[in-house]
């Protein structure tokens, strides 16, 4: 059994509205016996133009990505912002960041503590990747962690946000980075080294949270939108920039 007094301490967000999502992710932790505080989400369309203005660039978005970003993109960005800042003004090294969309795997506990209790560096590690979904992961090596569970160096960064750890100096370097934004949150992340080149932004296998039921219908999220010719083609020049910067990047 993991020694919880170890732990990291858990934030999950979530909107207002949300009182499902709520009462879902409330029972999760009552299920593993886990004390966790929800962290209100953004309501975009409530924030003031001045606020809005202060996260999000349409500049930036015009040269960083194919499309605009809706309200629920901006809302969702906005909301892990105002997490990284409460953890960086918090006494805490580390913490466990999710959405209030996941379900956890009985040993979450014991792999958050073996994550917060690593003697490397490490900025971010994310809790589900593409294994999460029976895809295939795309990894640079692995290492043995905690149980049955390895922590991984990415190849590619898988885009989830669905859950994270992380620590106060990954978030001092986020929140330099990424005020304002342009792109959605799970794109950014992937172009980690907008974050230094050091920055470590790493995983593990197999994935210690499962994306709910609740996940298939977003309340923060942008839908799925057909896009015409010219965003298609915006978006494949963006894709093969992210490539060769990520490997020119990854490539000592």
């Amino acid at each position: 059994m993991a020694d919880l007094s170890a732990l990291p301490p858990i934030r999950y967000v979530n909107l207002d509205r949300d009182g499902v999502r709520r009462a879902a992710m409330e029972a999760e932790f009552a299920r593993l016996g886990l004390h966790a505080e929800r962290f209100p989400a953004v309501l975009w369309s409530a924030l003031a133009p001045e606020a809005q203005a202060r996260y999000y660039s349409e500049a930036l978005n015009r040269r960083q990505h194919h499309l605009p970003l809706v309200g629920g993109e901006k809302g969702c960005y906005a909301s892990h912002l105002q997490l990284w800042r409460w953890l960086l003004d918090s006494p805490h090294e580390c913490a466990v960041v999710l959405e209030d969309d996941v379900a956890l795997e009985p040993d979450f506990a014991a792999l958050c503590t073996a994550i917060a209790q690593l003697d490397e560096p490490w900025h971010m590690v994310k809790l589900i990747g593409r294994e999460g979904l029976g895809r295939e992961e795309k990894l640079l090596g692995s290492q043995a962690l905690s149980g049955r569970y390895e922590l991984v160096r990415y190849r590619r960064v898988p885009s989830l946000t669905a859950g994270y750890l992380l620590h106060r100096e990954g978030a001092r370097r986020l929140l330099q980075a990424r005020l304002p934004f342009g792109r959605p949150i799970d794109v950014d992340l992937r172009h980690w080294w907008e974050c230094g080149a050091d920055f470590r932004l790493l995983g593990v296998r197999p994935a210690a949270i499962r994306l709910a039921d609740t996940s298939a219908e977003s309340s923060i999220n942008a839908p799925l939108r057909a896009l015409p010719w010219p965003q298609r083609w915006r978006k494949f020049v963006l894709k093969a920039r992210y490539t060769l910067a990520n490997h020119r990047h990854r490539t000592p």
